[in-house]
């Protein structure tokens, strides 16, 4: 099977498209797609740690680098959270809320522009589907067996 016969060869190929043009874009602001995608899920109450990591799907030392790097730029700041000191929440710092503002509005006017290219029939199977493949993902139990690997069943 060819790269280009299989589904997940375009689902990084678009993605991969959509980053780099979210970085060409965000650069121009001093920011990145990552950042950016951070900034947006940072809630004026504050995010726990905890849930920014389930929201962008980062690992957790990924997480702390670009929790650092955010801190370094001035985009935010840690604060104990008073109901349960044992957790930690992210605000942002005003220009956290500026660019966030900024990020915000790339997102919106992207998805305005792939809205006005894509017919509302396409666009909602194109969710459908790709709500499926997420689904069908999540599910999925390989069933192969290679006898010298531990864990491949038989």
């Amino acid at each position: 099977m060819k790269p280009e016969e299989t589904v997940d060869y375009f689902l990084k190929i678009v993605w991969q498209s959509v980053a780099n043009k979210y970085n060409q874009i965000a650069g121009d602001y001093g920011l990145t797609q990552a950042l950016g995608y951070m900034l947006i899920n940072i809630r004026e109450e504050g995010t726990a740690v905890s849930q920014i990591a389930l929201l962008s799907g980062v690992k957790t030392t990924s997480l702390s680098r670009t929790l650092k790097s955010m801190e370094e730029l001035g985009l935010i700041y840690r604060a104990n959270d008073p109901n349960d000191k044992r957790s930690v929440k992210i605000f942002l710092t005003p220009l956290g809320v500026e660019k966030r503002k900024i990020a915000k509005d790339v997102v919106r006017k992207f998805n305005e522009y792939l809205n006005a290219h894509i017919a509302d029939k396409d666009r909602l199977q194109l969710i459908k589907t790709l709500n499926k493949i997420n689904q069908l993902t999540t599910d999925y139990k390989p069933q192969f067996h290679y006898p010298d690997y531990p864990g491949s069943e038989s």
